[in-house]
């Protein structure tokens, strides 16, 4: 135990320890941990250990020989109720088929299929059948469900599941929208400071246990961990206190660092894919600078506060640029208010509200008061693009540098790397063409000089059979949100909507609220209800915009808008547009119908086009032989959705257009056509 005790007490050891279990979490989770389950298999039995619904979908998760997500479309708002009044922890026998997840199709976005992998979940079950095979949970999931049920009979549930289990997903999705813009989101997950929060009450409460009082706590915590189903911020901050209780219980006067060294090493020992959990980085790289920086966290409270979240925000802005490609500068000063309040406020008497329900009222006065403020505090984005390894390396050695030798030189030095990965783009003298798939809609990017033109937004409409079928807001378009802002832009030159269709203009307003958008195109044709609602958007914003316009220019360039003629519907009214760029002829159809391809051919001498954007998602009311005959198209995209009800590519259509190469967007994924040096370059983002 001595040895042990002086070989702990080595910085450099401990060190060395943590990094050499890094690369074997690493290595671990490099390697491949083939699934328990077969994909033929039908019937499946398992512990129920999550559920929520969206709209008619009752998605679970269950855990038998390995974790499956699970998806059931529900029939009735009864069917509902009896979902939702099931304990977890029970036992379900299930009969369905797997089905393997995908990544992300577009670029520089969230990837499901690893954030199952990360969760350790294989394969996703569409359900046919669910039945109940046992009541009987274990003593966690009995006191978990407890919690639960008591946390429902309040008013303010949303706020008290978040607080108390760690639950988000009862809050209204606009209003986390709002923290989300705060940059202070990560106030609401349990981290560190709530432990210590915690720990501090438990303490005190059985304070008369004396010498015991820690070892009662500590098996609370170990409980409240497996409640909050091991949430990685809860689990490194119950680790680390009891790490701090041993050593000093076993006289081991390790410093505050080693303990640390230690803990986040034998977390990661029994989970490596906690490496790449973000909030369990967010949690781990903070609560280090905080603990090993200490010393420079001086000065009277305020300043103490600006010093923490300055140095919260600089030790974790690789992380935050990563997830988001964004960063609130003001998000420092919404700290100095927003994390006192909660966590030193809101946070506690959560705890008591939820032991005396009576005071459910009295918290709604501080709840309302979160929310107000909230709408008031600061907010000034700033776009950073993705950083590349060697960057944010750079990036930790200047800081490094910086915060062990306190020279403003260093910090000069970070600020000028940011600023030059902020407009590295603009070194780059290529030209691109993007097909995003937005499932069954449309939605391409030009990027020319660069200039960003973006022909039509996607959508998916949203359908409530049943007042019951609650439904989270999901845009389809933030994915493409997120791509424009990875790699750098927060403008957009042009917004050309086809015509008023949802799947080609339903995300335009969303668009348009995060990005200065300098005009906008519509088609010819009267202004169907979609539009006059962008319309609205636009002159609130004072953001003009043309319709039924002949050509648009690019600095040097054309965009041609072939179709000028009004029709009755607004498929044949759609815009369609060619242009070349960099030597190669680009033809966008819209949703241009075979009647409007006619009248194109009678109107215009075309050229063969290298790459068309074919009409309507490859629909047979659109791409007539004589047409494609005509154009002979060298490549052929297809916007649609996977498994889509209209069954979309037609095979008549297909056949049309064999004599090209043809990308679809549901077995490739986005597509993208690189034009440097007059040489075309096409990459894909598969599933």
């Amino acid at each position: 135990m001595n040895k042990l005790r002086i070989i702990l007490q080595y910085d450099f050891i401990c060190l060395l320890i943590l990094f050499l279990i890094i690369i074997l979490s690493l290595i671990r989770c490099n390697i491949n941990h083939p699934s328990k389950y077969d994909l033929n298999e039908e019937i499946f039995e398992g512990m129920l250990i999550s559920k929520s619904f969206d709209g008619d979908k009752f998605s679970f998760i269950i855990k038998g020989k390995e974790k499956i997500k699970c998806n059931y479309y529900l029939n009735s708002e009864e069917e509902k109720n009896y979902f939702d009044s099931i304990d977890l922890g029970i036992t379900l026998k299930l009969k369905g088929n797997l089905s393997e997840t995908s990544s992300n199709t577009i670029p520089n976005n969230f990837n499901y299929k690893k954030y199952l992998r990360i969760n350790r979940i294989n394969y996703i079950l569409n359900v046919k059948n669910i039945e109940i095979v046992s009541k009987n949970v274990d003593p966690i999931f009995y006191i978990k469900n407890i919690i639960i049920k008591k946390i429902k009979k309040c008013n303010n549930s949303d706020y008290l599941m978040m607080f108390i289990i760690g639950d988000k997903s009862l809050i209204d999705d606009e209003q986390y929208n709002i923290y989300s813009d705060l940059s202070v989101t990560h106030v609401f997950a349990i981290s560190g400071l709530h432990i210590s929060i915690l720990s501090s009450l438990l303490l005190k409460v059985f304070s008369f246990f004396k010498n015991k009082k820690y070892l009662i706590v500590i098996f609370i915590l170990f409980v409240y961990m497996n409640i909050t189903s091991f949430s990685p911020s809860v689990v490194r901050s119950v680790v680390f206190f009891t790490f701090l209780f041993l050593n000093k219980r076993l006289s081991f006067n390790i410093d505050l660092s080693n303990v640390f060294y230690l803990t986040v090493g034998m977390i990661l020992l029994f989970e490596p894919f906690y490496l790449y959990n973000v909030g369990f980085q967010y949690s781990s790289l903070i609560s280090f600078t905080l603990i090993k920086y200490n010393k420079l966290i001086n000065g009277n409270f305020l300043t103490k506060m600006i010093k923490v979240s300055l140095l919260s925000i600089f030790v974790s802005f690789p992380i935050t640029i990563s997830s988001n490609y964004e960063v609130n500068i003001l998000s420092f000063l919404n700290n100095l208010l927003i994390v006192p309040y909660i966590s030193f406020i809101l946070y506690p008497l959560s705890l008591l509200t939820f032991v005396f329900s009576f005071l459910d009222k009295f918290y709604y006065i501080f709840i309302f008061f979160l929310e107000f403020l909230s709408k008031y505090l600061f907010v000034l984005k700033i776009i950073i693009p993705k950083m590349n390894l060697l960057i944010i390396i750079i990036y930790y050695v200047f800081l490094y540098l910086f915060l062990n030798t306190y020279s403003k030189k260093y910090l000069i030095f970070i600020i000028l790397l940011i600023i030059f990965n902020k407009y590295f783009y603009v070194f780059d003298k290529s030209n691109y063409v993007y097909f995003f798939d937005v499932e069954q809609g449309d939605s391409s990017l030009i990027n020319y000089n660069d200039k960003l033109i973006l022909i039509d937004t996607g959508g998916k409409e949203t359908f409530y059979k049943e007042s019951w079928m609650i439904r989270k807001k999901y845009y389809y378009t933030d994915s493409i949100i997120k791509y424009i802002k990875s790699i750098g832009y927060d403008s957009i030159e042009t917004l050309v909507i086809s015509h008023g269709d949802f799947d080609h203009m339903g995300e335009a307003i969303n668009l348009v609220n995060n990005f200065k958008v300098e005009k906008v195109i519509f088609n010819c044709g009267e202004y169907n209800n979609l539009e006059q609602e962008l319309i609205k958007v636009l002159d609130k914003k004072k953001i003009p915009y043309y319709s039924c316009i002949k050509e648009l220019n690019i600095d040097s360039n054309k965009l041609y808008f072939l179709q000028t003629k009004e029709y009755d519907n607004e498929n044949d009214n759609s815009n369609v547009i060619y242009t070349e760029l960099g030597g190669y002829k680009f033809m966008f159809m819209g949703d241009a119908s075979i009647t409007t391809e006619k009248d194109i051919l009678n109107k215009y001498n075309l050229p063969d086009i290298d790459v068309l954007k074919a009409g309507h998602h490859g629909s047979k009311t659109s791409s007539s032989e004589e047409f494609i005959n005509k154009i002979n198209p060298k490549y052929s995209i297809i916007s649609v959705g996977k498994k889509n009800r209209y069954g979309h590519p037609n095979n008549e259509v297909l056949s049309v257009l064999e004599k090209s190469k043809i990308y679809r967007t549901d077995q490739d994924g986005s597509i993208m056509f690189k034009i440097k040096n007059n040489k075309l370059k096409i990459e894909t983002c598969s599933p």
